[in-house]
């Protein structure tokens, strides 16, 4: 489909905005949001305040006729519903951008405590342990992929050695010139990010994972594993400013049966909620209880969740990003 939007100046943004319902209050305050914001990023905050058409389903692309699975959906038009301001928009943005670096604040504990962990138990068995593949299970160490017939641990290496080679910090330069490569683990894993520490905890051996895994109070270290992929999504849904208060979580993380970890207990037979952002906050504080035990930061989540911006009256509220009926009691 060719493309046939045209651009349009700030002020025929606010005309446009106007004509389909949208109080636009201060307009002067509205237009530097939009030069400083941008049209298309705010759009995502008031695209829930449009309404929505009709129910329909729609006939399957190609035979033209209705699909064996039948798939009701309302179409979402160009028309505000009543009393929405571009405030509320401002205000949702806000308010998600503050929800980004509290969880940015924790992930950056987490990811700093879980270096520790993979470094020290591996550095137990070889100062380069990272480099045998024997010390890994053999679907990460020696099944090769059909496209491009390296393993997984072949892959994380080179993505490894990059950020190594990448690194300007004074205690890698030292270390690069006075020992040469490659590294000892305990220096190497100063330069992972959470991708990578998140690879390499899923190729360890099932005792491995479990010892680290028991350690954050969680008995199955594949269940670890999968919370260490979705926090890996969530890092880089904050660290690319994306938008994260209702967001579909799609790298969904396997949970504990009830009463394990208690904090998730909510989650576990409600599949809503575990594909919103707010069952990857509560993991991070339980995390969090652990790495520092007198953190604020559960504290500070709270607060943050119950200064909510008033836009019930469009139907927005905190339920979108998966909050569980008492999460205002939950000890944080």
């Amino acid at each position: 489909m060719a493309y046939s939007k045209p651009w349009r100046s700030v002020v025929d943004q606010l005309i446009q905005l106007q004509a389909r319902g949208m109080q636009i209050g201060d307009a002067a305050k509205a237009a530097d949001y939009l030069e400083r914001i941008g049209y298309y990023r705010l759009s995502g905050y008031w695209y829930d305040f449009r309404v929505r058409g009709e129910p329909f389903c729609p006939l399957d692309a190609e035979t033209g006729r209705k699909p064996k699975k039948v798939r009701v959906e309302r179409p979402v038009l160009d028309e505000f519903k009543p009393g929405t301001r571009f405030h509320d928009a401002v205000d949702l943005y806000v308010f998600d951008k503050k929800l980004r670096l509290l969880a940015l604040d924790a992930l950056e504990r987490i990811e700093v405590a879980l270096r520790v962990d993979l470094s020290h138990r591996l550095g137990e068995k070889d100062a380069f342990a990272y480099l045998k593949p024997e010390l890994f299970h053999d679907n990460f160490a020696r099944k090769l992929d059909a496209k491009n017939g390296l393993t997984r641990h072949h892959e994380w290496l080179t993505k490894h050695a990059a950020l190594v080679i990448r690194s300007r910090e004074t205690f890698m330069v030292h270390n690069r010139e006075k020992y040469g490569l490659p590294l000892a683990i305990w220096v190497a894993c100063e330069v992972w990010d959470f991708g990578c520490v998140s690879t390499l905890f899923s190729g360890l051996q099932s005792e491995d994972q479990d010892a680290i895994a028991q350690s954050y109070g969680v008995a199955d270290g594949r269940v670890f594993a999968s919370w260490l992929r979705s926090l890996n999504y969530l890092r880089n849904v904050c660290a690319h400013h994306s938008r994260l208060w209702n967001r579909n979580v799609v790298e969904e993380p396997k949970l504990p049966p009830v009463g394990a970890v208690p904090a998730l207990d909510a989650f576990v037979n409600d599949s809503a909620l575990r594909t919103r952002p707010f069952l990857l906050l509560c993991i991070c504080q339980h995390l969090m209880q652990v790495i520092n035990p007198s953190s604020g930061w559960g504290r500070r989540l709270k607060q943050h969740l119950q200064a909510f911006p008033n836009v019930a009256h469009l139907g927005i509220t905190l339920q979108g990003m998966g909050v569980d009926a008492g999460w205002e009691e939950r000890s944080w």
